[in-house]
């Protein structure tokens, strides 16, 4: 696929913003995967090709959350199992399965978190000091995770909210360490879906490049706002990450 200084540019912007706001909370690919189908790829193609910039922002986000020593992996070993088991399913459900699905699951998962933090906003942003629990002391969380994996490995747009309504909320970690678990857990998830689509031959590996080039360097942007920023401000940018991501849903 021929790409032009023009289209290279934009993608390396749009993958930048969406990499900080990924790493904030969430949704980035509603911007990302609707400019890979307006550069004339189809719904699949675009889902399986924005999975290279998420893995690699990933992997960014994950160190940079790890240097500022704000990535607790101690229970980590227990989160991640359930969640590959669910991309795995994910991911070849998204390679067979109708693209009408993708917007069904994606407005339905939008609009389930933010009505979360407008009820109930101390789910999602549990008071400074409280104890997490490990996935044994909960173990529904389990079911949780592998929900959240199979939704990762189908659609990816808008799974940071899950994940974050699953580590704050459930397990009750605060929400910058939500947010540092939720990259490192969608760098290992994404990268079994992305297995599959190159499997499959969805993959269009120059645009997704680039795409990623931008994304990296909005994750290295995104962990220094997420280290600075309160608990308080993040939970409404969560919040307004959902509604504009909900927007998407719709549109698309």
């Amino acid at each position: 696929m021929d790409i032009s200084l023009l289209e290279a540019g934009t993608l390396v912007f749009l993958g930048l913003v969406a990499g900080v706001i990924n790493t904030l909370a969430g949704g980035g690919s509603n911007l990302t995967v609707p400019a890979l189908m307006v550069f004339g790829m189809s719904p699949d193609v675009a889902n399986a090709t924005n999975r290279v910039g998420v893995i690699l922002q990933s992997a960014v986000g994950s160190r940079g959350f790890k240097k500022h020593k704000k990535l607790p992996t101690q229970d980590f070993k227990s989160m991640i199992i359930p969640l590959l088991i669910g991309s795995f399913v994910g991911g070849l459900v998204a390679s067979y399965a109708p693209q009408s699905l993708l917007k069904y699951l994606l407005l339905g998962a939008m609009i389930t978190v933010a009505t979360i933090i407008v009820i109930r906003p101390n789910v999602i942003a549990p008071p400074l000091g409280t104890t997490p629990y490990t996935v044994q002391e909960k173990p529904y969380s389990k079911w949780w995770l592998l929900l959240a994996g199979f939704y990762g490995g189908f659609v990816q747009a808008g799974v940071g909210f899950i994940l974050i309504t699953i580590f704050a909320g459930v397990l009750r970690y605060d929400l910058v360490s939500s947010n540092a678990l939720k990259v490192l857990a969608t760098m290992f998830f994404t990268s079994i879906a992305l297995v599959i689509f190159i499997f499959n031959d969805q993959v269009l590996w120059i645009p997704g490049l680039i795409l990623a080039v931008g994304a990296m360097i909005g994750a290295h942007i995104g962990v220094k706002m997420a280290i600075k920023i309160s608990q308080q401000s993040l939970k409404w940018f969560l919040f307004f990450m959902t509604l504009a991501a909900s927007a998407a849903a719709i549109w698309l």
